[in-house]
C-alpha cells in the first residue's frame, strides 16, 4: 500500500490554501479548520474507519480530515455549503495524494436539505460539524441514513456533554433524548482549541455513537419528540405543568403520565427516551378512546 503520511495539511498549507481561495472562516458557517496531522489521525482512529469502508463528512472545509479519511482507506462523501470550498475538495486531494482521488465525492449544498447521497450508502458520519449546527445536522443524518451504524463527531465540549448525558445530570436535555432514540452515545476525548484556524473561543470535545434500535413502541418518532420538546420547553415545571398545554390541562396530563408509569411531579431531565416513548404512546391512547 502506498504511504501517504505527508498528505495532510498542516498549519502554513491551511493559510496558504486559504489565502489563495480568498477565504475568510465565517461564523455564519461555524468554520474552524483542522491543521493538526496529529488530531485528524487521533480522529479517524477513534471513529474505526476501515479501508473499504464508505464514510460520510460534513463540513470538510479545506480538507484535513477529508484526507485523513482517505488515508485510512475509505472512501468518502463530503457535503460542503461553501460552493468555493466544494470545487476545491477534489483538487485539493488530487494535488496532495493523487491516488486517492477517485474515492472521494463531494455534493455541494446545506447538509439539512440533503435527502439522498450518491454511490454506496454510507456506513459511518465522521466529521468535525459547524458548532452552530452540529445538532440538527447529526441527527438529521441518523433520521435520513439508517445505515450509519456509527458516528464519531467533533463538536463542541458543552454540546458533547448534552449529547451524551444520562438522566439526572444537569445538562440531560433534548438533545440527548432524541440521540438515545437513535444510538448510544459517550463522549470520545478533548480537542485543543490549538489545532484549529482560526483558534475558537470555545472547547471541542469528540462524541462517539453506536447505532441501536429506537425503543419498542407504537408511538412514532415524530410522537415521542413532541412529547420531548413539550417536556423540556420550561425545564423547571413537572412533567403534569409542562405537558398540560399538550394534553389540554394539568389534570388530562395527570392521566397520561399515569397511564404511562410516570409520576406527574417528576421532571423530564429524569426520564429515559423509553419514558418518553410511553408518555407519548398514553397521549396517542387518549386521544383515540
Amino acid at each position: 500500500m502506498t504511504d501517504h503520511r505527508g498528505a495532510l495539511l498542516g498549519p502554513a498549507e491551511i493559510r496558504d490554501l486559504a489565502g489563495r481561495l480568498g477565504v475568510r472562516p465565517t461564523k455564519t458557517w461555524g468554520q474552524n479548520f483542522v491543521h493538526d496531522g496529529g488530531t485528524v489521525r487521533r480522529i479517524v482512529r477513534t471513529a474505526g474507519v476501515e479501508a473499504g469502508e464508505r464514510v460520510v463528512e460534513v463540513g470538510p472545509g479545506l480538507g484535513s480530515l477529508t484526507l485523513g479519511l482517505l488515508e485510512a482507506g475509505a472512501s468518502v462523501v463530503a457535503v460542503e455549503i461553501d460552493p468555493t470550498l466544494a470545487r476545491q475538495l477534489p483538487e485539493t486531494v488530487a494535488g496532495r495524494s493523487p491516488e486517492l482521488a477517485e474515492r472521494l465525492t463531494v455534493v455541494p449544498g446545506d447538509a439539512l436539505d440533503v435527502t439522498e447521497l450518491p454511490g454506496e450508502a454510507p456506513t459511518a458520519l465522521v466529521a468535525n460539524l459547524p458548532y452552530n449546527v452540529a445538532v440538527p445536522v447529526l441527527l438529521t443524518f441518523l433520521e435520513r441514513f439508517d445505515t450509519l451504524e456509527r458516528v464519531l463527531v467533533m463538536v463542541q465540549s458543552e454540546v458533547a456533554d448534552r449529547l451524551a448525558a444520562a438522566p439526572g445530570s444537569k445538562v440531560y436535555g433534548v438533545p440527548s433524548v432524541k440521540a438515545a432514540w437513535y444510538a448510544s452515545a459517550r463522549r470520545a476525548g478533548t480537542v485543543g482549541r490549538s489545532v484549529f484556524w482560526p483558534v475558537p473561543n470555545v472547547d471541542s470535545a469528540l462524541v462517539a455513537l453506536e447505532r441501536r434500535d429506537p425503543p419498542a413502541t407504537t408511538a412514532t418518532r415524530e410522537e415521542v419528540f413532541a412529547v420531548v420538546d413539550a417536556a423540556f420547553a420550561q425545564r423547571r415545571k413537572t412533567l403534569r405543568a409542562a405537558l398540560a398545554r399538550t394534553a389540554g390541562s394539568g389534570e388530562a396530563a395527570e392521566r397520561v403520565l399515569v397511564a404511562a408509569g410516570v409520576d406527574p411531579s417528576a421532571r423530564g431531565e429524569t426520564l429515559t427516551v423509553t419514558d418518553f416513548a410511553r408518555i407519548a404512546e398514553a397521549f396517542a391512547a387518549q386521544v383515540t378512546s
